[in-house]
């Protein structure tokens, strides 16, 4: 149970920590200017030992061979074909690499760099049920009781990487998201002050208008270009890594299969399409919703991802029930190589229902 479910409007997501406190879009505003903080619920999984870095650079996607302590990134493990498995957010600490990851995919990762050792230095430990994850911004003061940092790289294009959106236009420049690492006890001291907090509501709207990739947008297709992964987690010129033949081949061509883009979601009926739904034109399915919020500034919004030939410029929609939502494009990884990356935002258009 959370520390934080003695907090007044507390309302649990299945996974424990609060959706939100009674409140979403007032919580979103005091995460988002570092006022409050949320606790994130994430998987913490460590690898100790000598040959640990050097081990975990060989077979995921990220360069991590003399990562300096306290230096954060971000890392993929591919299949052989470049498809994404697992993800994790990446910071040592001088002995131990602490990989942070989407709650459910803590123990598969584990399992799976458990099988991968062989005969080498190194011991995995999966820790999410002694840790505690909190999040918040730029201007918040880090709790007490932090057992390690990760700054999130997303602000910028990390060295080895790739950004396909434009970069003057790219709203990652203001995300300053970090995460703490923390004893019980510490989230115990902060639950009973006076802190604000925010739920997990606030959190994904503020992911979803950074663009900000998340395990919770792959299925079992993605290749880490689709939603412009390579910005933060994929070093192009590091050794050899299982997928690496994918990545390089894809990115040569210049283009992706699919792409994510960013929906402007018609919020006139008061309808909020939940991740999974289809995304159409004209009646023909073109892609997939993987996350939507409604966010304090842009109202409905989500991340899709759609065919790569799909304009940026037509209008989409998304049916619930009975009411058809429409959905107007912004553009983040551009439909052919050397495209302008941000077309100019649309006219958020209205709901229609069937007949």
């Amino acid at each position: 149970m959370s520390a934080f479910s003695g907090r007044d409007g507390f309302v649990a997501t299945e996974a424990g920590p609060a959706a939100h406190f009674g409140s979403p879009v007032g919580e979103q505003r005091a995460l988002a200017s570092g006022r409050a903080v949320v606790e994130l619920g994430l998987g913490v999984v460590t690898v100790s030992g000598p040959d640990r870095l050097s081990w975990l650079n060989s077979i995921t996607s990220q360069l991590l061979t003399g990562l300096e302590p306290g230096v954060s990134t971000e890392t993929l493990v591919l299949d052989q074909s470049g498809r994404v498995e697992h993800a994790a957010r990446v910071v040592d600490d001088g002995e131990l690499t602490w990989l942070l990851t989407e709650p459910a995919d803590a123990a598969p990762l584990a399992a799976w760099l458990d099988s991968m050792r062989f005969m080498l230095r190194v011991e995995v430990t999966d820790r999410s049920a002694d840790l505690v994850t909190l999040g918040r911004f730029a201007g918040s003061a880090a709790p007490d009781g932090v057992v390690v940092e990760w700054v999130d790289p997303w602000s910028s294009v990390t060295p080895g990487g790739w950004g396909y959106a434009a970069p003057e236009a790219h709203p990652a420049s203001d995300w300053t998201l970090r995460i703490d690492v923390v004893t019980p006890d510490a989230v115990a001291a902060l639950a009973a002050s006076d802190t604000p907090v925010a739920g997990l509501l606030a959190f994904e709207a503020l992911r979803i208008a950074a663009w900000r990739p998340s395990l919770a947008d792959v299925d079992e297709r993605t290749i880490p270009h689709e939603l412009d992964w390579l910005r933060s987690a994929v070093h192009l010129s590091k050794g050899c890594y299982r997928g690496q033949e994918t990545v390089a081949k894809v990115h040569n061509l210049g283009h992706p299969p699919r792409r994510v883009v960013m929906l402007h979601l018609d919020g006139s009926d008061g309808v909020l399409p939940a991740p999974g739904t289809a995304v159409e034109l004209d009646g023909k399915d073109v892609g997939r919703l993987t996350a939507s919020a409604l966010h304090h500034e842009l109202g409905p919004v989500g991340l899709a991802v759609v065919k790569r030939s799909l304009d940026p410029a037509v209008t989409l929609t998304l049916t619930v029930d009975d009411v058809v939502v429409t959905a107007a494009q912004e553009t983040i990884v551009p439909p052919e190589a050397g495209a302008t990356a941000n077309v100019p935002r649309l006219p958020r258009l209205g709901a229609v229902r069937r007949s």
